[in-house]
């Protein structure tokens, strides 16, 4: 009977729905592939349809992880958006913003001295460096004015008033912009890791390729991590919670 309740319970949420009732599950969902940040709005079926894997071998998976206890401090979903705006900004949007010299040099060097050999190390560093201005760009809109509203709007819960007006309209507005963006930047790691071979460098890389693939995949999953916090539950929260306040 748990196992029909875990089935049932898969089939009536998108991808990035259950990683946001439950964070564990993105571990799951990396191992087999599945886009859980940009292409988080898609059914699990549907998902794996389309990717040819055996969904019964991923619900499996998925109700493993939901019968084994959590952490309880990495529920974000509990979290006051306040709160959860600060922590995105503290940890992802810091973490972004210290790493990315670091790859925009190593982009450089690596491209520089192996890209006669390997040409799509001259492709990748093309797109390392406009990843990473679209990043610094769309990160400095959601401090000075995404982020700021939302604390407003989930302060005005806690005392019971009302909030004031945006200049944006609706929250709807900037939030449809912030996912376009987040849907390029899932699209440009997409191509990088599919150029770096899933960031696996080949048997005549020296230290600084190595170095550089293995700081780009981790670059890579705190940006799918970062983007989930948003996509799937800031932004869902902060559109029902003004709803709710203007109502």
């Amino acid at each position: 009977m748990e196992n029909a309740n875990n089935t049932s319970a898969t089939d009536s949420l998108t991808v990035g729905g259950m990683v946001a009732e439950d964070y564990r599950k993105a571990e799951v969902f990396r191992k087999y592939g599945i886009d859980y940040c940009c292409g988080g709005n898609k059914s699990l079926d549907e998902v794996c349809n389309k990717k040819g894997l055996p969904v019964e071998d991923v619900q499996k998976e998925l109700a493993a992880v939901e019968n084994n206890p959590g952490n309880p401090s990495g529920d974000y979903n509990r979290w006051d958006l306040d709160f959860l705006s600060d922590y995105i900004v503290n940890t992802h949007h810091k973490y972004v913003a210290e790493s990315l010299p670091m790859l925009h040099e190593l982009s450089a060097k690596v491209a520089r001295v192996h890209g006669e050999n390997h040409p799509e190390l001259v492709e990748m560093a093309k797109y390392v460096e406009a990843l990473g201005q679209e990043l610094s760009m769309h990160m400095h809109k959601e401090e000075a004015i995404l982020f700021p509203y939302i604390r407003e709007i989930a302060e005005a819960k806690r005392s019971g008033t009302t909030p004031q007006a945006s200049p944006f309209g609706t929250v709807a507005n900037p939030i449809q912009m912030m996912e376009r963006e987040h849907d390029d930047a899932g699209d440009a790691t997409k191509e990088l890791e599919k150029l770096s071979n899933g960031f696996t460098p080949p048997v005549d890389a020296c230290r600084s390729y190595t170095v550089y693939f293995a700081k780009l995949n981790e670059f890579v999953l705190d940006l799918h991590q970062h983007i989930h916090l948003e996509n799937n539950i800031l932004f869902p929260k902060a559109l029902r919670l003004e709803q709710e306040l203007l109502s």
